[in-house]
């Protein structure tokens, strides 16, 4: 389905009350509450979404198995229903600019293609990069044979022969979820530091090991067919499940000086965030997955939600500070 995109039609230099960076389930949701409430709103989308090569978006109440391009059509079309506008467009540069008499806030924001927004607030909705293992054959079957999410893929993957590939802690973790899937499941420990209790709970719920490095993934014209071993054994898989490295996609926002962590056991970074999605930078907030690595389509679209109600209500102050601002400029010129 073709994608609905909004031209902005306002003269060049005009004030939006929110720039939503991001046009997924977050930043969508976000804006839709925004021009509910009757807020100009501008998305800027890149068209690049994480969950593109997936088949369809699972666990979505109502809307299981939807597919994500599908989805981020209509969400477009509910924006700008509102009057909400949607452009197509990647960020280069975002930074906080001179307030106004009165205090508010404002915020510049460079487009690649030279156009130039500027904002009350901003909504970052990005999301995330999934950096995966630098295994020969991975990366080309990702989104289909090659998972991370049970609950995103687990029963499309069901019964099938799957192998969990180790590359830290968290992949323990993937182990219990995906052997709720299927009773033919191989862990590739890639090095994983296990104990003797770890192996046997491994070994009385069916779960084979493989100690040996993993050179590489096997595949056909139908998909993946298993993982040739370095000592070249090939142990037949039909998908492969991994935890990825999650890097919250900040690439032109340096000028914002978001907050950005660390997560534990090699996750990868987020952008810290507080009540609401509120940042330690005035004037902006983040929802989705560039602040929670691990929420799915559901739940990134309630954040938003909840980020722009929180937006709303913050310009209201806002607009209410102006107001005495003017009426006591007006009251000293009259005395």
């Amino acid at each position: 389905m073709s994608s609905t995109a909004w031209t902005d039609h306002r003269p060049e230099g005009t004030t939006v009350d929110a720039i939503v960076i991001g046009g997924g389930a977050a930043g969508l949701n976000g804006a839709l509450m925004l021009a509910r409430s009757r807020r100009s709103v501008v998305v800027v989308d890149s068209g690049d979404p994480r969950n593109a090569p997936a088949d369809g978006v699972r666990g979505l109440l109502g809307l299981d198995g939807i597919a994500p391009a599908e989805l981020l059509h209509h969400g477009r079309e509910e924006v700008g229903r509102y009057g909400g506008q949607v452009l197509t467009g990647e960020v280069v540069s975002a930074a906080p600019a001179a307030p106004t008499p009165d205090g508010d806030l404002r915020f510049v924001v460079g487009l690649a293609d030279g156009r130039v927004l500027h904002a009350r607030r901003l909504l970052v909705a990005t999301g995330l990069r999934d950096v995966l293992p630098d295994i020969p054959g991975l990366a080309a079957h990702w989104g289909h044979g090659v998972v991370h999410c049970p609950y995103c893929h687990g029963w499309e993957v069901r019964d099938e022969a799957i192998g969990v590939l180790g590359v830290g802690p968290m992949s323990i973790h993937q182990i219990w979820l995906f052997r709720q899937l299927t009773d033919d499941l191989v862990f590739f420990s890639g090095g994983t530091d296990l104990d003797d209790d770890t192996r046997t709970r491994l070994a009385v719920r069916g779960v084979t090991v493989v100690d040996t490095p993993v050179a590489r993934v096997e595949s056909d014209d139908r998909g993946i067919t298993g993982v040739r071993l370095a000592d070249g054994l090939l142990v037949p898989r039909r998908v492969l499940a991994v935890t990825t490295t999650m890097q919250a996609r900040t690439d032109g926002l340096e000028g914002l000086d978001l907050p950005v962590e660390d997560l534990p056991n090699g996750m990868g970074r987020h952008v810290a965030s507080g009540m609401a999605g509120t940042t330690q930078v005035p004037g902006v907030w983040v929802a989705g997955n560039a602040t929670e690595l691990h929420a799915q389509v559901g739940a990134s679209a309630a954040a938003g939600g909840l980020a722009g109600s929180h937006i709303n209500a913050h310009l209201a102050a806002a607009d209410t500070a102006a107001a005495l601002h003017l009426a006591g400029r007006s009251a000293r010129r009259a005395s």
